[in-house]
C-alpha cells in the first residue's frame, strides 16, 4: 500500500455524539464513500473496495472519506417514529454538509466533491449530491436505492420529501444539477435494478444528463462494486 490511510474520530456537536472516518489517499478530488445499510466506516476497507482504486490513490487522482453509518438510527430505527428517523437523517445529512465537507475542500484545495455508495451508500451519494448540486461535481451511485418511503410506515412530512430522490428530482431547478457527471450503477440481476431505471427515467425527464450502467449477468453484491468503482473514477478529468 503506497497511499496513506489514517484514522479520524470527533464529538460531532451535530449529532451530539462521537464520529468516526477513515481517509484514504493525500490529493486529488475529495470523494465521500458512503458505506451500505448500517454499515461502517471501515466497511469499503474490509470488503476489498479501496483496495480496487489504489491506483488513483497512490496517484493523487482522488482522497476518499468514508464516513460512518447513522441508518440504525435513522432510517433503520423502528423503535422510534418515522418522523424521528427522517430528523436523525437530515443531521447527518448536516454532519456531512459542515463537517466533512469543509474538511475535504480544504485538505485537497478543491471545492466541488465527489460521492459515491453501494447499495444504501448509492442512496446517500446521490441524495447528497441532488440535494447540494453546487457542492458536488460527480455521483456514482452503484445498485441505489432512490425510494425511502417504504422506511417511513406511511408516514410523511417536508423532511421525507427533501430526502427522497424521487419525490424532489421532478422538481428540481438548480442549474449546477445539470452540470454534474452522474452515473447509476446496477446489474441485470440486481434488486436495486429497478430503482435505477426509475430514477433514469425521471433524470431523462428533465434532461439531465447521466448514464444508467446496467451490467450483464451482475447481481446486487461486492464483486459487482468492485468492478464499478475503478471504472467509475477513470472517468474523473
Amino acid at each position: 500500500m503506497n497511499y496513506k490511510e489514517e484514522y479520524h474520530k470527533w464529538h460531532s456537536a451535530t449529532i451530539g455524539r462521537d464520529f468516526e472516518m477513515l481517509t484514504f489517499g493525500s490529493g486529488g478530488y475529495p470523494l465521500i464513500l458512503f458505506p451500505t445499510s448500517k454499515g461502517s466506516y471501515f466497511q469499503a476497507k474490509d470488503q476489498g473496495l479501496i483496495e480496487t482504486v489504489g491506483w488513483f490513490l497512490e496517484n493523487e487522482k482522488v482522497k476518499i472519506y468514508c464516513p460512518d453509518s447513522l441508518d440504525a438510527f435513522s432510517w433503520y430505527n423502528q423503535a422510534v417514529p418515522a418522523a424521528q428517523r427522517a430528523l436523525t437523517h437530515a443531521a447527518y445529512d448536516r454532519l456531512i454538509l459542515e463537517e466533512i465537507v469543509p474538511r475535504a475542500q480544504q485538505e485537497t484545495g478543491r471545492q466541488r466533491i465527489v460521492t459515491a455508495g453501494c447499495s444504501f451508500g448509492g442512496y446517500h451519494a446521490a441524495n447528497f449530491a441532488f440535494r447540494h448540486p453546487a457542492l458536488v461535481g460527480y455521483c456514482f451511485s452503484m445498485s441505489g436505492v432512490f425510494d425511502i418511503r417504504s422506511f417511513v410506515d406511511g408516514y410523511y412530512d417536508d423532511t421525507i420529501y427533501f430526502n427522497n430522490p424521487v419525490d424532489f428530482i421532478p422538481d428540481a431547478a438548480d442549474p449546477t444539477l445539470w452540470q454534474m457527471g452522474i452515473i447509476l450503477g446496477t446489474g441485470d440481476r440486481d434488486i436495486c435494478r429497478g430503482q435505477n431505471e426509475w430514477m433514469s427515467r425521471l433524470l431523462t425527464a428533465k434532461s439531465i444528463p447521466h448514464w444508467l450502467d446496467i451490467r450483464a449477468n451482475r447481481d446486487h453484491d461486492w464483486p459487482l462494486w468492485r468492478e464499478l468503482f475503478p471504472e467509475y473514477l477513470s472517468k474523473l478529468p
